[in-house]
């Protein structure tokens, strides 16, 4: 498999992988001085194979550039999170 190349779809708020056609991506919402991880969606076809990190990385990478708190809603982020705990300062804790 070549290497993954994420694409920020700002207009859709989402960012996405293109494989063979079908789009995989995390859909955010920026919100003041955080970025919201709202839901993940990797096609069956390509579970397994590390998009779904992928994307995780690149919104994480996203929120480390521009300074942004991070808020998570979506489950797959969540668990993502518990394997990568150095990114725990970033974290908006829910109130």
């Amino acid at each position: 498999m070549e290497p993954l190349s994420v694409f920020n779809n700002q207009q859709r708020q989402q960012f996405q992988i293109t494989i063979d056609g079908e789009i995989a991506f995390l859909e955010y919402r920026l919100y003041e001085d955080m970025i919201v991880l709202m839901h993940t969606e990797v096609p069956e076809q390509f579970g397994g194979r590390g998009i779904g990190s992928s994307l995780a990385t690149a919104a994480f990478d996203y929120a480390k550039t521009h300074h942004l708190k991070v808020k998570v809603y979506c489950p797959f982020v969540v668990t993502y999170l518990r394997r990568h705990p150095e990114l725990d300062p970033l974290i908006v804790k829910p109130s």
